[in-house]
């Protein structure tokens, strides 16, 4: 026996053992090993451990405090746990029977390997991949952190005040991304491999999620307009910042003209939505500084709640700034179950955030716990003794994409229905997006080519445009006609908005029992705040990503929409896990995701983890700002270190600098703009930004999907098209 079975004690009773069929959870059964040592690769773990699979933590003997281990707490729990001592022949047997059983394995190859040797796979087996920047592409295999690819990916140039130096993401936003993204991967090639027999690899890279991020920002590139910093402003809606209240600040975002009206009628100034120059987004975009200081006088003769409840009564999205202390009391949170109280490993009963998912689907996260490490090794040698693998069964349509044959209509705005809907149209679905008559808010959103912005280019690929006015009788029974033959209907409108039309979550399952429905929205279905709006800024405030991204001591939210794409990735997951379970059911789901659960789910290894060792300075050189990552406690340390000052390297080239940091031994990379980071190497040779011809003859500029899969992969095909475009595929009679 050697010495880590001999220090283990008997594992505590699991339920997931002895779970009733009724209650299982969609992934039952599926055994996962996660040794990535990446908290990309834990948050994976985490996220497929919520949707049932037996997910077994790869751990060393002794305490582990780099990369995911800073919080063991948040990325240990739900999972089972053993320790490996790859020195110990025993263990290594142990390992390597446990990756030849598995049907998932989950790894970070660029970091070092601390579990011996990388595994040889089978052809049944789904080996997921987390890096930072992927199989090819210059960069690969760099091992970089998610701080430096905030950097080179345009993140840091895009957050911050814009008089000063760029600004970190003050979560390690890219990670976060990067596992929910590998989540979904592992959920597609799952699906693959049930119905066709056939494992894969995965191949997801944090560079690949930080670019796809930047569809607020590319547009601009697409034009050929420097875009940077913007502070709490909305590079393409205004007015949208923090206001400063009599006791403290309030976020008001407005992102269509007539939110601007009812706005300019609660300060009462409803004269001011007529006057010149302040009628159209457009115009108030260029004249921000005047809109925002209007709002700064009426915000400052108020309280932060009178000015919330004001603007909340006018459907005006709004909401203070939290940090992540305040989250465990925080209203909206509790009422939707999502702080739990958890016995960690030392019996200390400590707080951390539940599942997105928990609402929606069948899930582990309720009886979930923190294992002691190693608690797990003799449950695990009994099931690898007794594990069989089914046999491969190939078909003839390996060739199809893993979700064709499916049709989804999508009602979206701005992002995060969007993000759901371009990424199932690139998994092989048809999708037809439901518009409003005029077309969806941003449709027209500046910059344009043509009469259609660029950003509602990238937010709609691999969608066909159907213009629909549900309040028309005629119109809701096309769409009652299109919902017996969809598959998913995703939206984010207001919560009760589809329900006020006819289409309540009774309504849907009685048209179509096999209709998975997910609503997307900022607090939920059910919410402490019902009937409250809310856009990415607010839910990014009330989730302590503000308060983690700080500019100077001030509370900063993220240059790119990051409460909206974390709030999208869990309704794509959310979508996928609800369709392995109508394969099993017969039956249909009505999914109800909240952008606030899903934003402080992200902050889960922040609540009790360990503080970074490293510090990031930004330095300023001629041409823009490099990038420092050392463990060095003060920046004037590593330039005496460099035999150099801040004066001369602002006479240097970023290029410059890094060459002379990096013989030094210390790591430094560029700060790169988003027009750098759409024209690199890195960028190109992940096809990141692809050139497709639309209907209308022009060349749109379009995301590629992060999900790569090295057999079914997504292809992204064709920019969306007119308004109303696919309205001839409607029944006749009802357009």
């Amino acid at each position: 026996m050697n010495d880590h079975a001999a220090a283990e004690t008997a594992p505590r009773s699991d339920p997931r053992d002895t779970a009733p069929n009724a209650l299982k959870p969609p992934l039952s059964g599926l055994l996962v090993v996660e040794q990535g040592e990446r908290l990309g690769a834990s948050v994976c773990g985490t996220l497929l451990a919520q949707l049932g699979a037996n997910v077994v933590l790869v751990e060393r003997p002794g305490e582990q405090t780099h990369h995911k281990w800073s919080s063991r707490a948040a990325n240990a729990l739900g999972k089972r746990s053993v320790v490996i001592d790859t020195a110990a022949p025993n263990d290594r047997a142990l390992l390597d029977d446990l990756l030849r059983a598995t049907d998932v394995i989950v790894r970070s190859s660029d970091l070092p390997d601390r579990n011996g040797t990388q595994p040889a796979t089978t052809p049944e087996q789904i080996v997921c991949d987390i890096t930072a920047f992927g199989k090819n592409g210059p960069l690969a295999g760099k091992p970089y952190s998610d701080a430096l690819v905030q950097a080179i990916a345009g993140l840091a140039d895009t957050t911050g005040d814009p008089d000063a130096a760029p600004c970190l993401v003050g979560l390690q936003f890219c990670e976060v991304s990067a596992g929910i993204y590998a989540a979904a991967a592992t959920l597609v090639a799952h699906r693959v491999r049930r119905t066709r027999g056939m494992g894969q690899a995965i191949d997801i890279a944090l560079y690949d999620c930080a670019v796809g991020a930047l569809s607020t920002f590319l547009p601009f590139h697409a034009i050929g307009k420097a875009v940077t910093r913007s502070g709490n402003r909305h590079s393409l809606a205004a007015p949208w910042n923090a206001y400063r209240a009599s006791d403290g600040w309030v976020l008001i975002c407005t992102a269509t003209d007539e939110q601007w009206r009812r706005l300019c009628a609660l300060i009462q100034q409803p004269d001011l939505a007529q006057r010149e120059g302040f009628v159209t987004n457009a115009e108030r975009i260029t004249r921000r500084g005047e809109v925002d200081e209007i709002l700064h006088q009426w915000t400052a003769t108020l309280t932060v709640a009178q000015c919330i409840e004001q603007l909340s009564a006018s459907d005006i999205a709004c909401g203070p700034i939290y940090t992540v202390a305040q989250l465990a009391t925080e209203s909206n949170l509790l009422h939707r179950n999502m702080i739990r109280r958890i016995d960690d490993t030392d019996d200390r009963e400590i707080n951390l955030p539940g599942s997105p998912l928990a609402a929606s689907l069948p899930t582990a996260i309720e009886q979930f716990r923190i294992p002691q490490p190693g608690e797990h090794r003799a449950w695990l040698q009994a099931l690898i003794a007794n594990r069989k693998r089914a046999a491969a069964v190939r078909t003839e349509s390996n060739a199809a994409l893993p979700l064709a044959g499916l049709r989804v209509l999508e009602i979206g705005q701005y992002t995060t229905a969007p993000l759901v809907g371009r990424q199932l149209g690139a998994l092989g679905a048809e999708v037809f997006k439901i518009e409003p008559p005029g077309g969806e808010g941003s449709r027209g959103w500046p910059p344009t080519q043509g009469n259609q912005g660029y950003f509602f280019a990238f937010s709609n690929s691999d969608k066909k445009s159907l213009e629909m006015d549900l309040r028309n009788a005629d119109h809701r029974e096309s769409f009652t006609a299109l919902l017996k033959t969809a598959d998913v209907l995703v939206e984010n409108l207001k919560p009760g908005a589809l329900a006020r039309l006819g289409f309540g979550p009774k309504e849907l399952t009685a048209i179509n029992p096999r209709l998975i429905y997910c609503g997307i929205s900022g607090f939920g279905g059910s919410s402490a705040y019902p009937g409250r709006p809310a856009f990415d800024t607010v839910v990014q405030a009330m989730s302590g990503f503000m308060d983690l991204t700080r500019a100077g001591g001030v509370p900063m939210k993220a240059g790119i929409s990051a409460a909206d794409i974390t709030g999208g990735g869990f309704g794509l997951l959310a979508i996928l896990a609800a369709l392995e379970l109508r394969d099993q059911t017969g039956h249909g789901e009505m999914l109800d995701i909240s952008m606030q659960d899903a934003a402080v789910s992200a902050t889960a290894s922040l609540w009790h983890g360990k503080p970074r060792a490293e510090q990031i300075f930004f330095v300023r050189c001629a041409d823009g700002y490099a990038c420092i990552e050392t463990l060095e406690p003060l920046v004037d340390t590593v330039l005496t270190r460099l035999n150099t000052t801040p004066s001369a390297v602002a006479q240097m080239t970023r290029d410059a600098f890094v060459a002379l940091a990096n013989k030094a031994g210390v790591t430094a990379v560029a700060v790169h703009s988003v027009s750098e980071v759409a024209r690199s190497a890195q960028t190109d040779a992940r096809q990141l930004i692809l050139e497709k011809v639309g209907n209308d003859g022009r060349t749109w500029p379009l995301l590629n999907s992060p999900l790569r899969l090295s057999l079914t992969p997504p292809q992204v095909c064709r920019p969306i098209g007119d308004l109303g475009e696919a309205n001839g595929e409607l029944p006749r009679g009802n357009r």
